[in-house]
């Protein structure tokens, strides 16, 4: 694992509120907006510094660079739909290795946010899972699927929400839950139900310097890293293996 691990990745953290805040000025000088959220969340490569910083540790585990794609040639077959483009993707010799999304919410909107990106988390996963299984990355062993997410850590993403049950009661881990608990237990169980081979949950403060801080050391970016970086040396070895 890399040496300096914890402080790049409070870096590329800090990057990413940084680069939020040059899109939405550009956005309110340009004179197209207003000086509200939407020019940030439009502007785009605000992950850029997280996909270098994970593309690192997979070239640090023995990965050649160029099989590492984060700004082209992003896109895999699906099952459910023709393709899918994701944010990181290892593909050696025709081989799937492995393929991340790099996810974000930023208040105030948190609520319908949450739905959504749980759909498409779980959306993603059992497509790609399902392409898997029906041969359209070869028949091969199965790759990593990772997902990352960031959410901006204030008080509101902290706050007990009441759930709307006029039917059915939710299940008891919801109950009163936050929005940095529900996003918790969605990355756990995503993990548990093996959608995906891990997950990060990145909480952060929209400051600098940033203050960083994760639900459980099962989600934080250093197990994240570590479980993609053991599937690449896994395959390297096994490359290895078979050539000797």
């Amino acid at each position: 694992m890399l040496a300096d691990l914890d402080e790049r990745f409070r870096d590329a953290v800090q990057k990413f509120w940084d680069s939020r805040a040059r899109q939405q000025q550009r956005q309110v000088d340009s004179g197209r907006i207003d000086a509200g959220t939407r020019g940030a969340v439009t502007g785009g490569a605000q992950m850029g510094a997280l996909e270098v910083l994970l593309t690192d540790v997979l070239v640090d585990a023995g990965l050649d660079p160029s099989h590492v794609k984060v700004r082209a040639a992003l896109e895999l077959p699906g099952y459910y739909r023709p393709e899918k483009k994701w944010d990181l993707l290892v593909v050696v010799d025709g081989q799937l290795l492995a393929a991340v999304e790099f996810k974000s919410q930023v208040g105030p909107s948190f609520g319908n946010n949450f739905n959504n990106r749980t759909e498409e988390a779980i959306g993603n996963a059992e497509d790609i899972w399902t392409a898997y299984r029906e041969g359209r990355f070869g028949k091969h062993l199965a790759p990593f699927i990772g997902y990352f997410f960031l959410l901006e850590d204030n008080e509101r993403v902290h706050t007990p929400i009441r759930n709307v049950e006029p039917y059915f009661p939710v299940d008891p881990i919801f109950a009163g839950a936050s929005y940095a608990k529900r996003y918790e237990v969605l990355c756990d169980r995503l993990v548990l139900e093996r959608k995906y081979s891990a997950t990060c949950l990145t909480l952060a403060t929209n400051s600098t310097p940033t203050k960083i801080t994760f639900p459980s050391p099962g989600l934080a970016f250093r197990r994240f890293a570590a479980t993609a970086e053991a599937h690449i040396r896994a395959f390297i070895n096994g490359q290895d293996h078979a050539v000797s």
